[in-house]
Parts: structure tokens; sequence; C-alpha cells
């Protein structure tokens, strides 16, 4: 009797999963609507690593198309186009192209893509030291440093000065599409490092709230104690005649909050930016958040911080 439920089950079994591959999905590849203009090492480098997911190029191996698994692959197919998709590269600004290329890169050299899953079932897609570096130099091309007039320069500072003395009229500062208010006070937080985006031309100051800056004197950084919260101040950056790095036209503030239940959908931060002197909430809907998420993914395993903080001595 035992061995007939067996033989039963193991026969409904092999009925769903042939069930199964009827009703598995249909992973599409749309029209290309334009070619990815970049030198032909360059694009054999991003077709071998990306365009599986992020192109309508898609190419399936055998097992790729098996249910359940085919599920999944068309889910992966699916968010990858919505983050970046070469095959519909003229959608994009001149300066978005550039930024997208920049975290493509980013996510590449940090080994958070390809993802870990997808490159041990197809191994060629892992690139080697030679892969990345064709794409770091393609990149670093792209970059023209120009020098500033002064001109410019005295504008930035002018800006610059109207910007600490809080000019701009914060109650009138928009919340974030997600709900998050603007944070005023930053400019009196601790900075804690800084950096810049050479692919755009923009430097950056990182500032740390109380509870943050304790966490780091504390080492108590990995995960971040709830109510930790940073601001990353942007900057265009200008250089003078004499090679002198100034800062130019303020960009943006980006702001992390760390509660990971109230945002517990959205990796445990509040994710928020403001553009321009007339702090301008970035992001349509709530969903922009998800492109926060996307680039801070590489640094997952660091509770999603890039940037290490200098070192803070208690007194």
């Amino acid at each position: 009797m035992m061995k007939k439920n067996s033989v039963l089950i193991f026969v409904v079994a092999i009925l769903i999963f042939i069930a199964m591959q009827y009703a598995g999905p249909d992973i599409k590849n749309p029209p290309v609507t334009t070619a990815l203009p970049v030198p032909d090492d360059v694009r054999l480098v991003l077709k071998k690593a990306c365009y599986d997911c992020h192109s309508n190029e898609t190419q399936l191996l055998w097992f790729d198309k098996i249910a359940p698994a085919s599920w999944m692959v068309a889910q992966d197919i699916a968010d990858a186009r919505k983050v970046l998709n070469f095959s519909t590269w003229d959608s994009l600004a001149p300066a978005d192209q550039k930024a997208k290329l920049f975290e493509a890169f980013n996510q590449i050299s940090l080994g958070a893509m390809p993802l870990k899953q997808y490159a041990a079932l197809h191994p060629e897609a892992k690139l080697s030291a030679v892969d990345i570096s064709v794409l770091k130099n393609y990149i670093t091309s792209l970059v023209s440093v120009k020098t500033s007039d002064t001109s410019r320069i005295h504008a930035a500072n002018k800006q610059y000065n109207e910007w600490v003395g809080a000019k701009t009229k914060i109650e009138n500062v928009k919340p974030s599409p997600n709900g998050i208010e603007y944070i005023p006070d930053f400019k009196n937080w601790k900075v804690i490092s800084t950096s810049d985006r050479f692919d755009n031309g923009t430097m950056r100051v990182i500032v740390a709230n109380d509870i943050a800056v304790k966490a780091i004197k504390e080492n108590h950084i990995n995960p971040w104690p709830n109510g930790a919260t940073f601001a990353k101040i942007g900057w265009e950056e200008l250089i003078d005649s004499t090679g002198k790095v100034n800062s130019g036209e303020f960009r943006q503030v980006e702001f992390m909050i760390k509660d990971d239940k109230k945002y517990e959908k959205t990796a445990g931060w509040g994710w928020a930016r403001w553009k321009g002197m007339q702090l301008t909430p970035y992001g349509k809907t709530e969903t922009f958040t998800q492109e926060c998420i996307n680039c801070h993914k590489p640094v997952k395993d660091n509770d999603f911080v890039f940037t290490m903080p200098l070192h803070l001595k208690s007194k």
C-alpha cells in the first residue's frame, strides 16, 4: 500500500511539473531602439556581463526556461530592465546615460553585479580584471576637466554664503514623495567623510547626526542604530587656473535615516533627496527609493552604507 502511494505521489508530481512548463512565463525580447554608442571592447564586456538581464537581447540557456526557475528568471529580467536597459539607451538624457554607466561600473567593481547566483550558473558572465579595466578606462575618458573662470567661482562662493546663512525659505520646502520631511539642522552636524563623483564632476561631504557620531565612536556601525542619520551634500566641482579645486553650485542634499521597523520595506533606511537652491524634492512617487536601494546594494553587507566614516576620537 505504501509503495502504491509513493508511486502515485511521484506520478502526480511529474504531471504537475509538466503542467508547470506550459504555464511558464513568456520572456519576450522587445525591439532594440538604439545600439549602445560605445567602443567595441566596452560593448563586448557589457554584453558578457549585463545584456542577458539589462537589455532586450536576452539569451536564455536551456535550464533558464524550466519552471519554476523560469518564473524567477523572468522576474529578474523584468526588474533589471526597469533599472537599466541598454536597448533603450536613447530614452535617457546624456547626463543620465553617464550616471547609469558609472553606477553599472560601480556595481561591477564592487562585486554586486553580475548577481552571484547568476554568475554561478553562467560562468561566462564573470569579468576579469582586464574587463573591469576596460570599463574604467572608458568611463574615465568621458570626464572632461574644465578650468572655471573667476566669475563662476565668485558666484559659487556667494551662493555658498547664502546656503550657509539659510536664506532659502525652508518653511516652504515640500516633503519627499515618501513623506520624509526636510531636515535643516544637518548643517550643524559633524563631518564624517567626503567623496566625489568623477563621472559628473561633483564633490560630496557626508555629515552625521549625534546618534550616528556616537555609534562611530563606539564602533556600532554594522548595523547602524535606529535614529542614525546621514546627509550627503553635493556641489559642482570647480577647478581654477592653478588647479585648485573649489566647491561650485549647490546641487543637492540627500538623507539616509535608519529605522529598521519604520523603513522595513526599504532596507531599513528612509531615503530622501532635495535638489538645487529651491530644494525641490526628488522623485515623482515614493518608488524613487528603489533607485537608492539598487545603487547601495553593493554594500548591503555594510548595512547599505557606502562611505566608511573617518575615525572620531571620544572626548
